[in-house]
């Protein structure tokens, strides 16, 4: 409850801030920031649109009226606005991110890869891109590039539950089992809910090495 009252104080502060300012665009996206983050979308999506009416640079402006159109499943109108961050701002990692991650959903891996390519060249911290570049990968069939792309997950941040469950997909499919156990316990241990069939097929592995080790 004290979050969502200072969520509407700070909303009435930028209000009044446009009030005394209308043409301050900083002002009305930091609003629209606000109404988002209060699942405001129509109100947000207004103030995006006075804040590029008065700073027709402001590239976040663009990114967040895609993931607005995101929201409402309009993957085309999410796409063209985060290209037209990018033809504004050809180094931002983040619309180019959004740009792969729409071109994955879609199932466009090829172009999906050469996005989320450009999104961790100029962010290599970047670990969601990373993550869906890896996923692009599997689902080309290059093996390697998914392990290698989520070994950079996990060395940017250890305890990234997602890109440990997909090593273990990656391993599992590569034949390295030993690996595949070792990334989905780590998976389950940071609180990863990962398929049933997965755990189950992780488990078998698990006992058949156990089972080898008392052996030999």
């Amino acid at each position: 409850m004290e979050k969502a009252k200072n969520a509407e104080e700070y909303i009435q502060k930028m209000r009044m801030a446009i009030a005394q300012n209308p043409e301050c665009g900083t002002s009305h996206y930091n609003l629209a920031v606000a109404l988002l983050g209060m699942r405001k979308f129509e109100e947000a999506e207004k103030e995006l649109r006075e804040a590029l009416d008065c700073s027709p640079g402001m590239v976040e402006a663009y990114v967040q009226l895609g993931g607005i159109c995101f929201q409402r499943g309009d993957l085309e109108g999410c796409l063209a606005y985060n290209k037209k961050a990018v033809q504004l701002r050809p180094s931002f990692s983040e619309a180019y991110g959004n740009i792969g991650f729409v071109h994955l959903q879609r199932g466009e891996i090829d172009e999906a890869i050469t996005a989320l390519k450009r999104a961790t060249f100029f962010n290599f911290r970047f670990v969601q891109a990373l993550t869906n570049l890896a996923n692009a990968y599997l689902m080309k069939g290059d093996i390697d590039s998914c392990i290698e792309t989520n070994l950079k997950a996990v060395a940017v941040q250890p305890d990234f539950a997602v890109a440990h469950n997909n090593l273990a997909i990656a391993y599992l499919e590569k034949g390295e089992k030993r690996l595949a156990v070792e990334h989905a316990e780590k998976a389950v241990e940071l609180g990863y809910e990962m398929a049933p069939e997965l755990l189950q097929e992780i488990d078998q592995i698990r006992n058949e090495l156990k089972a080898a080790e008392s052996t030999s």
